[in-house]
């Protein structure tokens, strides 16, 4: 999963898809990190809030940087914008194919919502459950 900071959006989805796979009995790894992450940084408080409230924790995550080992280790990489999508293949050509938007079926973008109101970060994890529910229709219907 990736945004830019790696405190928000993409720390959200990595432990929602997390929990998903797990449901779903399926073994995976699901990690995130961030284009234009300030590393060693926390989770925003309102991000561990809401994941808190739905029995996840986000309180030992610590922001990273988006590197070429770590794309190289995965099959697919979940970006939060469209324009993340072309920045991540731009950094790292040897990805394309494996770069996909979390909105791409239902063709939105989860925006950042870093810096606003507790409605903001709501907005985002409905998004990424939207995002997460079209992705487990494709690839498990």
């Amino acid at each position: 999963m990736v945004c830019v900071g790696n405190i928000c959006r993409s720390p959200m989805a990595e432990v929602v898809f997390a929990q998903r796979l797990t449901a779903r009995g399926v073994k995976a790894q699901v990690e995130s990190a961030g284009i234009g992450a300030d590393e060693g940084r926390p989770a925003a408080p309102l991000a561990q809030e809401l994941v808190r409230e739905r029995g996840l924790d986000l309180s030992g995550h610590v922001s990273r940087q988006l590197t070429q080992e770590l794309v190289a280790d995965f099959e697919l990489v979940l970006v939060m914008e469209e324009r993340l999508k072309k920045a991540v293949e731009h950094m790292f050509p040897e990805a394309r194919g494996r770069v996909q938007a979390l909105g791409r079926f239902g063709k939105f973008d989860i925006p950042d919502p870093w810096g606003g109101p507790r409605a903001d970060y709501e907005r985002v994890l409905r998004l990424i459950d939207r995002g997460l529910d079209d992705y487990e229709k494709a690839l498990w219907s």
